[in-house]
């Protein structure tokens, strides 16, 4: 009996993988499958595995009229640029066609490879897989009667947005353009700001279905190897059907899922960007979105803005305290109304509870559930806004919220205060630099409002606490969440909280950049003006104006 169930397990265990097989055959996972040298056979099977799709466009012309020797360029109309098409490979190929008989001893796919085929990237297939990658990306693929190999040529091209300004990220001073959903298009846009040769860029393809091209970028030299390394094997780890936008590779390679905290930073700016790669930092750009992501990341990353290092120090290190106290707002700001107004009354000043007091009097609710309903409220009319038409979007958010409230009020459901209190905790809400945090602290103050109905202010604090061990328990690829508050880095503490100025901020972050390369300015760069305080001296005479 064991020998029947143990054969019948290997049994099983053999149609498994032999139904993972033909569904990788389906999805076109060709492996190493050899092309077959008829013309007519290699375009049957494009035309049955593409399901004879209108897209695929298949153009036939002969290279040697004599020698019968045919060729067929293939492409998908709209993610291909059909002019270079005609120009630089069709019309070569019709005005090349006695080129093979004035070299009889040359191969005729190295004729076609070399001289008839006019653009730059031209890439030998050797299989039906690689074709139909080059294909699926935007690529010509150029086959050969005869051949048993085929050629591919560099020909992306259709309709794409425009470089725009960020919508996510607007700022007052810097520059206005933005990522694209083209995934060469913001690598140029980085490597106009970084012009270095140890910039490196590796690419991949992600997804079994998708073949979403996937692009790491860092510079060699100051990127520490250990996160670079990290980085691509994580990547490369990835098995999934689909990459359709780079939230997905977020949560694949994320170091902590059950935290509402983004262990990844996104961005859709290419300075900022550069800025990070400058310090050490890998990009992860995925082909079909704007946004980029930023590894590994720290907790006060979320708190600064890439115009605190256009603007003077001391502006930006203002902002950046006001940042943080904002973040703090938006958490406990309904979590103390609740505390003062239901355990502490004694700290409330006197006029001021007396005012509170004759408003809740006709309130039948205590004061966690006139908050939780204002809260659930103001998100539900949120929602509605961003899901909303833009035209009208905004407009239903802000009237809603009006109408509401002052229904409310007159309805004796909640007091004026808590009104106050919540429209205060939201605008504080949609001031925080970072989308990612901004929904964390949505999030987390449910929790701050629970345990301040439960515990008082006790239960703030206690909030607090478990919230900084939760932070500090954090890592991302590797790296420290809270770093350089814990660990304490000193030399560190000059672009966190507050920004020194830019002369005096002479090494990168001690865990993100490489050992090798820690000094970003050199020597003495303090501004020094004249010490005698006087104007300018006048040109004396005889001196050339």
């Amino acid at each position: 009996m064991p020998s029947f169930f143990k054969r019948r397990q290997i049994t099983k265990q053999k149609m498994k993988q032999k139904k993972e097989e033909q569904t990788k055959q389906k999805i076109g996972d060709y492996g190493t499958t050899p092309l077959p040298s008829s013309l007519k056979e290699k375009i049957d099977f494009i035309k049955s595995e593409t399901g004879n799709s209108f897209d695929v466009i298949i153009r036939k012309a002969d290279l040697d009229e004599k020698l019968g020797i045919e060729t067929a360029v293939v492409y998908i109309d709209g993610i291909s640029n059909t002019q270079i098409i005609n120009d630089f490979l069709i019309h070569s190929i019709i005005k090349n066609r006695e080129l093979h008989r004035k070299q009889p001893n040359k191969d005729i796919f190295e004729i076609v490879r070399e001289e008839v085929v006019a653009l730059g990237d031209v890439k030998v297939l050797p299989n039906w897989k690689e074709v139909f990658q080059m294909l699926m990306a935007g690529e010509t693929v150029v086959l050969i009667d005869g051949e048993t190999r085929a050629l591919g040529a560099s020909t992306r091209g259709g309709e794409q947005r425009s470089i725009e300004e960020p919508g996510s990220q607007v700022t007052v001073r810097g520059p206005r353009d933005g990522f694209t959903e083209s995934i060469g298009t913001n690598i140029a846009l980085i490597r106009r700001r970084i012009q270095n040769p140890n910039l490196w860029v590796e690419v991949m393809k992600v997804g079994r279905v998708t073949k979403t091209d996937v692009s790491i970028m860092y510079i060699n030299g100051i990127a520490k190897e250990e996160i670079v390394a990290e980085v691509r094997e994580r990547l490369n780890r990835i098995e999934i059907d689909s990459i359709l936008e780079s939230g997905y590779i977020e949560e694949l390679i994320e170091d902590e899922s059950y935290t509402t905290f983004p262990t990844l930073y996104y961005t859709e700016r290419p300075d900022m960007v550069a800025g990070n790669l400058l310090e050490g930092r890998v990009a992860i750009l995925v082909n079909g979105t704007p946004f980029v992501l930023i590894a590994p990341t720290v907790f006060i990353q979320f708190f600064q803005s890439v115009e605190d290092y256009y603007g003077r120090a001391f502006l930006a290190t203002s902002l950046r305290f006001l940042r943080v106290l904002i973040f703090f707002i938006s958490i406990i700001a309904p979590a103390s109304y609740i505390a003062g107004t239901t355990f502490h009354q004694e700290m409330i000043p006197t006029q001021l509870l007396i005012a509170i007091a004759a408003q809740r009097e006709t309130v039948p609710f205590p004061a966690f559930i006139e908050a939780l309903i204002m809260e659930v409220s103001f998100e539900i009319l949120r929602e509605a806004g961003v899901r909303m038409p833009r035209a009208v979007g905004s407009a239903i958010s802000i009237v809603g919220a009006l109408v509401i409230g002052q229904a409310a009020v007159q309805a004796g459901i909640v007091s004026p205060a808590m009104v106050i209190i919540v429209a205060i905790t939201a605008i504080a809400n949609f001031a925080t630099p970072s989308f990612a945090v901004a929904i964390s602290a949505r999030i987390i103050r449910f929790l701050f409002m629970i345990a301040a109905a439960t515990f008082g202010f006790y239960g703030i604090i206690l909030g607090l606490v478990v919230l900084a061990i939760h932070l500090t328990s954090l890592r991302s690829f590797g790296v420290p969440y809270v770093t350089p508050l814990a660990p304490m880095i000193p030399k560190d503490l000059g672009d966190t909280v507050f920004r020194l100025p830019l002369w005096s901020l002479k090494t990168r972050p001690a865990l993100i950049s490489s050992e090798q390369s820690q000094t970003r300015v050199g020597g003495d760069q303090h501004p020094k003006p004249d010490s005698s305080k006087k104007m300018v001296p006048k040109k004396q005479k005889g001196e050339q104006e």
